[in-house]
């Protein structure tokens, strides 16, 4: 499984940390930075990890920032991007079974370390659920 990675400031320590658990589950990770805790701007990140899922280079992809609102915002620009806004592994089941997300955006100043990883764990072992969910999520993209 391949998976594209990107983060502000605000994520680096934890960034680092899922790319080693990722690598060491044996998923190939494309990492987009930043890899410092100077500041930048999180789209600089986020558009490249998005780009990634919207042409389906990657199975999925995780965004880091502060509040993982600007982050989930910028991934959501891209067409066929259902990024999901989570802070707790539940939430993240039900972006997966519910919403079929394909970006997890996580918070960095509202979660911890163990809580993350086990977030990670539950976005990559949850599946779709398809059926009737299947029709909400088609009406997702605005049709033009």
């Amino acid at each position: 499984m391949k998976i594209s990675i990107g983060n502000d400031h605000a994520g680096t320590e934890y960034k680092l940390a899922v790319v080693k658990h990722l690598e060491n589950k044996g998923f190939m990770v494309k990492n987009y930075g930043t890899n410092s805790n100077d500041s930048v701007d999180y789209p600089d990140f986020v558009h490249p990890v998005a780009k990634d899922v919207e042409d389906k280079v990657v199975d999925y992809g995780i965004i880091i920032c502060g509040s993982g609102n600007g982050a989930n915002m910028t991934a959501n620009k891209h067409q066929g991007v259902r990024s999901a806004l989570c802070w707790t592994k539940e939430i993240v089941a039900l972006a997966r079974q519910h919403n079929n997300a394909n970006i997890l955006s996580i918070p960095a100043r509202f979660t911890a370390l163990p809580q993350i990883i086990e977030m990670v764990d539950t976005f990559l072992d949850t599946a779709f659920e398809g059926g009737r969910h299947e029709d909400r999520v088609k009406k997702i993209p605005v049709q033009q």
